[in-house]
Parts: C-alpha cells; structure tokens; sequence
C-alpha cells in the first residue's frame, strides 16, 4: 500500500472551502470508488486553521498512475486552483507492523 499525506494550505478558510466543495460535488466519493483506493480522508489539524490534511491511499503505483490520468485531476486541478492552494506532500509505503510493537497498540 502507498499512503500519501497531502497538506494543502490557503488562506481566509480556502482550503476548507476546498474539501467541502470536492466532498459535496461528489468528487471525493468518485475517487474513492476508483480500482485501487483505499482511503482518501480530509481531516483538519488542530493548531492550523488555514491547512487541511488530505490522506490518499492506494494498493499500487499503477492505481495511482491511472487516477492520475483520469478526468478528475482536472477537476481537482481547477479547484485547487480556485481556492489558491499550496500543497505539501509525503509518501509513505507501508510494510509490515514488528512484533516489537504490538504492545504499543491498543485494539
């Protein structure tokens, strides 16, 4: 699995605005109906009111190579783009949990 964290930021509420528009315009359910999407989730931090967090797994680079050709980058593009967004991004690919750490864990 490859898990992507992306941070947008923008300013007076944008990239808020942002999550809120892809969530209502179907956008984001169309994206995780996608072959190969396990997870795309916004969430807010708490100590920075002007970023969202978007988390954006996927099975496999090709799953992530064929959502990036799809038409949705288009929309996603102009909208971010309306909201006038910056972006940070980390990747991450997963593997397995040691045992070491299944103390740590509570379930």
């Amino acid at each position: 699995m490859i898990t992507v964290n992306l941070y947008y930021t923008g300013k007076n509420g944008s990239a808020r605005k942002f999550a809120e528009e892809m969530e209502r315009s179907k956008t984001a359910d169309m994206i995780r109906a996608e072959k190969g999407n396990i997870r795309y989730e916004y969430f807010f931090p708490m100590n920075d009111p002007e970023t969202v967090l978007l988390i954006d797994a996927w099975e496999s680079q090709e799953a992530i190579d064929a959502h990036h050709a799809s038409p949705m980058m288009q929309t996603i593009s102009k909208l971010r783009e309306k909201y006038d967004l910056h972006m940070k991004v980390e990747r991450y690919v997963s593997d397995d949990m040691p045992k070491s750490d299944e103390g740590f864990i509570r379930t």
